[in-house]
Order: C-alpha cells, then sequence, then structure tokens
C-alpha cells in the first residue's frame, strides 16, 4: 500500500508531519545510515592517513569523495544500502558492503581491506547515534531560545502590571504578571543551558572495548590516542572505558536534561492554561478557526493543551531512555537496539510541544481591565503587610489578630482601614498601611520580572 499521511501509524508521521519534516533530516533511518556512512568513511581515512595505507594521491582523492558523500548523500543511496541489507539482515554491514562497491567504482579499491578496520558494529553505531544527537541538540536548543526570548518579551512587557497571585489555590499577596513570566524564563534559561552543556559521547575501540585486533594488527601504534582524536573530529566527547557498548550514561543525561527543560514547560502550560481560565489573558481570534462542535463563542487554549501532552509523551519516552540504555548484560545485549530508534519519537514529541507552546504565547493579549477587577476585590490580601508592620512595631500576636479579624471573612476596604485606624502604631506606619492597595502591594516584583 503506498505511504499517505493519514495511514500513518505515529501522529508525528502522520498528523504533524508538516511540522516536523525537518526532522527527517534529523533523525529518521536515512539520517541514521547516513550517519554511519559518515562514521565508516571518517574512519577509513583516519587510519589511512595515520598508518599511511595508501600514497598521498590517494588518501586525497578517498577525502574528497568523503566530503561529497557526506555533502550529498542521497534517499537512492540509502535505499540502495536498505537492499543489501534485505540479503545481510545486519544494517552496519549493509553500509560496509555498499561502501566497498562504491570505492570499487571510483578507483579506490585498494581501500576496501580497510573498510570497518577493527570495528565492531557498534563502534559505528555509538559513534553515529551520537552525531544524531548532537544535530538534534542544536535544534531542540534553537527551539528554546525561542521559547525563552518569547517569555522574555513578556515578562518586560508585564513587569508593572499587577495581578493576584494565589497559593494553593486561594488568594495570595500580588506579585505582577511579568513576574510570572520571568519566574519560568529564568527557570527554562537554566535548564536550556544544562541541556546544551551536556556533552554527547562516543567510543571506537573494538568488540569488547580494549582494542584487541587493533593490537595484533599494529602493536607499534598508540589506539588510544588515535581513537580519541577520531571521536573529538566527530563533534563528541570521548568515551575512554567501555564494553563492547559505549555504556549510555551521555544519553541518559541527554534525556534527563531534556526532560527537566520539558518539566518546567509543562508546569508553565498548566499556569498559561490557568490564566487564560480566569481572564487574565484573552486568546487572539483567528478567523475560520472553530473552538466547539456546539458553543459558537468559544477559543479554547489548545496550543497549551497541545504542549502538555506532547511533553508527556516526550518524559515518558525520556525516563525510559535514561533508565534503560545504562543497562547491558556483562559485555554486550541487543535490548538496547530498539530503543535507541525510538529517540527521534522523544525529541519530536518535544519539539511539537516547543512549537505549540510558542504559538499559544504569541497569541496572548494581556487583559489589564480582569487583572485589576480581581484584585479591587480581594482587600484581605494586605492582612501580611498589616501584620508584618505590627510585628515591626513589638506587638507580639499581630499575626493572631489578623488571622481572626480575616480568616474566612469578607474583607473590603472599609473594613480594612477601621482595622488599621484602631492600631497603636506610629501615624507614619499607620498612613502608609491606608494607602496600600492590592494593586501596589507587590514588593519587588517589577524590579525582578525586568533582571534576567
Amino acid at each position: 500500500m503506498q505511504h499517505h499521511p493519514l495511514l500513518a501509524i505515529s501522529p508525528l508521521d502522520g498528523r504533524y508531519h508538516d511540522k516536523l519534516s525537518n526532522l527527517g533530516s534529523l533523525f529518521s533511518e536515512f539520517a541514521l545510515i547516513q550517519a554511519r556512512v559518515r562514521v565508516e568513511l571518517a574512519w577509513l581515512a583516519s587510519i589511512a592517513e595515520n598508518l599511511s595505507l595508501v600514497d598521498t594521491s590517494t588518501l586525497d582523492r578517498l577525502k574528497q569523495w568523503e566530503d561529497h558523500i557526506n555533502r550529498h548523500f542521497s534517499l537512492e543511496e540509502a535505499e540502495a544500502i536498505k537492499g543489501i541489507e534485505s540479503t545481510t539482515q545486519h544494517d552496519v554491514k549493509a553500509v560496509e558492503y555498499w561502501l566497498a562497491e562504491q570505492l570499487k567504482e571510483k578507483g579506490l579499491s585498494s581501500l576496501c581491506p580497510w573498510l570497518h578496520f577493527a570495528c565492531t558494529s557498534e563502534d559505528i553505531n555509538n559513534l553515529a547515534y551520537g552525531i544524531l544527537l548532537k544535530n538534534n541538540q542544536a535544534l531542540l536548543v534553537e527551539r528554546m531560545d525561542a521559547l525563552y526570548e518569547q517569555l522574555d518579551q513578556m515578562a518586560t512587557r508585564d513587569a508593572d502590571s499587577p495581578m493576584l497571585a494565589r497559593t494553593h489555590g486561594q488568594t495570595a499577596s500580588p506579585t505582577t504578571l511579568g513576574k510570572e513570566c520571568r519566574n519560568i524564563a529564568v527557570r527554562l534559561k537554566r535548564a536550556r543551558e544544562h541541556f546544551a552543556d551536556t556533552e554527547c559521547l562516543g567510543k571506537c575501540n573494538g568488540a569488547v572495548g580494549n582494542f584487541n585486533a587493533h593490537v595484533v594488527a599494529y602493536p607499534d601504534v598508540n589506539w588510544i590516542t588515535l581513537s580519541r582524536q577520531f571521536v573529538e573530529s566527530l563533534g563528541l566527547s570521548w568515551q575512554s572505558h567501555s564494553t563492547q557498548i559505549e555504556p549510555h550514561d551521555g544519553v541518559a543525561n541527554w534525556a534527563h536534561a531534556l526532560s527537566r527543560f520539558n518539566t518546567i514547560l509543562i508546569d508553565a502550560s498548566r499556569d498559561f492554561w490557568q490564566y487564560i481560565s480566569l481572564g487574565y489573558f484573552q486568546q487572539e481570534r483567528v478567523d475560520n478557526e472553530v473552538g466547539s462542535s456546539t458553543m459558537p463563542h468559544k477559543i479554547n487554549p489548545i496550543d497549551f493543551e497541545n504542549a502538555e501532552g506532547n511533553l508527556g509523551i516526550a518524559n515518558a519516552l525520556a525516563t525510559h531512555f535514561a533508565n534503560k540504555l545504562p543497562i547491558s548484560r556483562l559485555q554486550r545485549d541487543l535490548s538496547d537496539s530498539t530503543v535507541l530508534r525510538n529517540i527521534g519519537v522523544m525529541v519530536g514529541h518535544s519539539d511539537l510541544a516547543y512549537q505549540s507552546m510558542l504559538k499559544g504565547l504569541k497569541k496572548l493579549h494581556t487583559n489589564h481591565d480582569r487583572l485589576q477587577e480581581d484584585l479591587e476585590n480581594r482587600w484581605e490580601v494586605l492582612a501580611e503587610a498589616i501584620q508584618t508592620v505590627m510585628r515591626a512595631h513589638g506587638i507580639a500576636d499581630a499575626y493572631e489578630q489578623l488571622k481572626t479579624f480575616t480568616r474566612g471573612e469578607t474583607i473590603n476596604q472599609a473594613s480594612l482601614h477601621a482595622f488599621i485606624n484602631q492600631l497603636s502604631i506610629p501615624e507614619e506606619a499607620k498612613q502608609s498601611l491606608l494607602e496600600l492597595t492590592p494593586n501596589t502591594y507587590t514588593g519587588l516584583a517589577e524590579t525582578l520580572a525586568k533582571r534576567s
């Protein structure tokens, strides 16, 4: 049956394909094959040069072809490799056989004996996945930066917009809308930096990590140094000790770091959903968009709901990767193979969530009238200020007095001022409290909102 988005099992390849089309070149089967080809050719060029296997002219021709294939590897070439795999039933060996054919066609058959030299398949695979992680790391960091920049703008824009805070879902000391956006932005920035700094590791040391075959063939070569230089030339950090497989601690760190960013964003998506529900934000109307099949008036916060759902899926996968991949039986088992192939699914759901969140944030307009209305009806939130000033002037039972006066009671400006006027505190302090309103009781919120 012909492939069609409506026939896709995963919504990433179906419903959301257009939003994630860029991931096809970054974390697909094609991308993995391309990365394997890159690693195999890079290793061949490295040992050819370091072991002086061929003359300078042959080496130059190899490097020229390597550069060409890295930049212009095609879908047809990947399909040719898959064709070989259908016979070999081994994905990495299929790459080796295809490269051998290409070397012969280009008059470089003298290099064929050194293709995949002293390598186990995992030497190629772990480096290929490392390259994919590195490439996707750059994409996700770009998305993270866009989210931060949007929240930074909102924090600055509404730095001085007073807002009733809520702790435990109850009215609490006022803040500003900008300060709440800044809280999220600062958290995301720190998580973004941690994710961007997470190393993508790689190893190239043979069947059980000891350079056994390498040393037998070329005992005088410093294989440890050569391995490190090779891995680092691919833009990865060198894993010095391993069994047959790179232990995947780096992948676990990568997944954990991404999950931490995503968790903060889940928190943010729920808060913005609530702010929309409270009327603090109005969503931009999109012509021809339908909010409900039966209630014509609705503009639902679907972008934040979409983000929350996709972030949850991404984090569920990230948790599994981090918990499972660093575990392997003795020197090697294959239980990591299928799991690794799904890392792109985690990336896809994260990317989709970031796009949805950014879209939702850009559609928000601050409803200053609603913010003001909420504050005007909540004079009880000044109880904290009053009892704190009373304490500062030596009244020992200040908290208890305010608790009796306000807890479970309806408080308005008049009743609060009557309470303040009967206090035994200096007139200057009393006047300061009488001038205080829920709108002005925001502490250093505006200053903090402007600090990045």
